[in-house]
């Protein structure tokens, strides 16, 4: 057995690195959007290097068949083992809405306005149509999968509330219903929150807030499996449709 190595110590760690960059983001930069895109910065290296390899995450838009596009998302976890295309173009990333797992909001500090915000964010993107077909396989073919409910939540190093996770939050999240819930969060000087469909009851204050919204993530994706087959056809439809000059 090797001795000398802590897990304990590797995730305190991980938090207290994540914690400290974002605080450096907001008292180097002066400029209110060079703040937002340091702290957005910040979580995306966080999931960009901890995820499982068949998930990526970036700032981007989302787009359905239908041709309607979602508001750019600050990070938006995608699978990448299974989707059939992601657009680039001059710095901006495009996702098809079938291969969205998960979105979120970062900014500097959680308060009621950048709740609501942030559901409204979080809504264009389930609001988009989503495409699932059929799946064959050697011995037939399998029913297309059901659409899986998108992960949307508010990514913040500090809280505008005292206490930072408290009934103000609570009363903030339950505001509006499934199509607009922040399920998952971080205020990673308090803790993490989560909201179901019983309520947004539990607040988890800790002293390791990053760390523990990472593992709580990627456990939730674990329980999501594989994106739905995508209807590529549905999207090359477009090609037929003369682009505005």
């Amino acid at each position: 057995m090797s001795k000398g190595w802590s897990i304990q110590t590797l995730l305190s760690e991980l938090h207290d690195d994540i914690q400290d960059q974002l605080a450096r983001a907001r008292k180097a930069f002066g400029h209110p959007g060079t703040k937002g895109d340091a702290s957005e910065a910040v979580w995306l290296e966080l999931l960009q290097t901890y995820l499982p390899a068949r998930y990526q995450a970036a700032s981007a838009h989302v787009v359905d068949s239908a041709g309607t596009f979602s508001d750019q998302m600050d990070v938006v976890v995608f699978d990448r083992q299974y989707s059939p295309f992601i657009f680039k173009f001059k710095g901006q990333t495009v996702i098809p809405a079938e291969s969205v797992y998960a979105v979120f909001e970062a900014k500097q500090s959680i308060n009621a306005e950048q709740v609501a915000y942030a559901r409204a964010k979080v809504a264009s993107v389930r609001g988009l149509k989503r495409t699932s077909l059929p799946i064959p396989h050697a011995g037939g073919t399998y029913p297309a999968k059901p659409l899986q409910y998108i992960v949307g939540g508010l990514l913040t190093l500090e809280s505008d509330w005292k206490p930072g996770l408290g009934e103000p939050l609570v009363k903030a999240l339950a505001v509006g219903d499934a199509d607009d819930r922040l399920d998952l969060g971080c205020v990673a000087a308090h803790g993490i929150f989560s909201c179901d469909d019983t309520g947004c009851g539990t607040l988890t204050p800790m002293g390791k807030p990053a760390t523990a919204f990472l593992l709580e993530l990627i456990a939730r994706l674990q329980e999501k499996a594989t994106v739905p087959m995508i209807d590529v056809r549905a999207y090359a439809r477009w090609l037929d449709v003369d682009v505005p000059a």
